[in-house]
């Protein structure tokens, strides 16, 4: 459907729903359940220059409204999900776009260095904002304007795929952050990531999830996705894919009305391993109904009361 095609750097997308990192695996997972090429990309798990175990069990606790994760960034390495998981991506038409973690500033521009000539690899999330792995003492990347900067220029020099900058919404003002990846050359932005939480089991007295705090999705925090999306798009010039809690087509619309170019499905998929598919028609319908000729004619149309 023409209505529903989305440009995001340099990628041509079928639709503007995509899979949130973290929450599709490699996409392999999800083939019982739902066409892949069906979707618009497809975001794989977070991949550190060298391997990870994660954090210790429990790591995930159900809350109201939505869920705290502690993964902690659990992968194979970049050089194994080179060689096993990325000739997989070759057998769809969907892109395949790879979410990376660094400790260090440096290993986001090794990381896009070896995903640079990798075939299906069709843009690079560059994740800054990951709330439950402690960097430099706790402090996340994506909080500082200027290791945004810094970051998004190595990504940038080693990479000619399309650039996306993953942020953070526990900033003092997530309009500096974007401002700052956008004039470093990012291509595109992905906003929000999970807000850091905690939950108590109050028969034990412990925490949930055995990290203490954990990354919040799920509806809970759409109202603050929904938030950060508008904030942005009113500063920066570049596209937005929108995330946070978003489960329906209607909850799709609301990102993209606030002023996002298209749309990531996490916790969703969770809930109904089909939600992606499910809002994909969603908004065809929609389209169609409403005479909406392309997105564009949605992104940003947000009504004020004043206007």
């Amino acid at each position: 459907m023409e209505q529903l095609k989305v440009k995001i750097g340099k990628l041509i997308l079928e639709n503007p729903v995509l899979t949130a990192s973290g929450t599709f695996g490699t996409g392999e997972e999800f083939e019982d359940f739902l066409d892949l090429d069906k979707l618009g990309a497809v975001v794989v798990k977070g991949i550190t220059l060298k391997p990870r175990d994660g954090n210790p069990l429990p790591r995930i606790a159900e809350t109201p409204s939505g869920m705290l994760n502690a993964i902690g960034l659990q992968n194979p390495g970049v050089d194994i999900f080179i060689k096993e998981k990325c000739p997989v991506f070759l057998k769809y038409k969907v892109p395949f776009i790879v979410n990376i973690s660094g400790y260090e500033e440096k290993e986001y521009g090794l990381l896009a260095k070896k995903l640079e000539t990798v075939a299906g690899v069709a843009g690079i999330e560059v994740n800054v904002s990951c709330p439950n792995v402690n960097y430099r003492h706790g402090m996340i990347f994506a909080k500082d304007p200027l290791a945004v900067s810094r970051i998004t220029r190595l990504v940038r020099k080693n990479t000619k795929k399309t650039v996306i900058i993953k942020l953070s919404p526990e900033v003092s003002d997530i309009k500096v952050i974007a401002r700052a990846a956008e004039e470093a050359g990012a291509d595109a932005l992905s906003l929000i990531n999970t807000i850091s939480g905690l939950a108590v089991d109050v028969e034990t007295r412990r925490p949930k999830i055995a990290s203490i705090i954990g990354g919040l999705s799920g509806p809970a925090v759409k109202p603050i996705g929904l938030r950060c999306v508008w904030q942005v798009y009113n500063t920066v010039k570049i596209p937005i894919i929108g995330m946070g809690g978003i489960c329906t087509y209607e909850d799709a619309l609301e990102y993209l009305i606030a002023g996002a170019a298209a749309v990531a499905v996490g916790t969703g998929n969770f809930l109904d391993p089909q939600s992606t598919v499910k809002i994909v028609d969603g908004l065809k319908k929609y389209f169609i109904l409403n005479k909406i000729k392309n997105v564009a004619q949605l992104t940003g149309s947000l009504r004020l009361f004043n206007n």
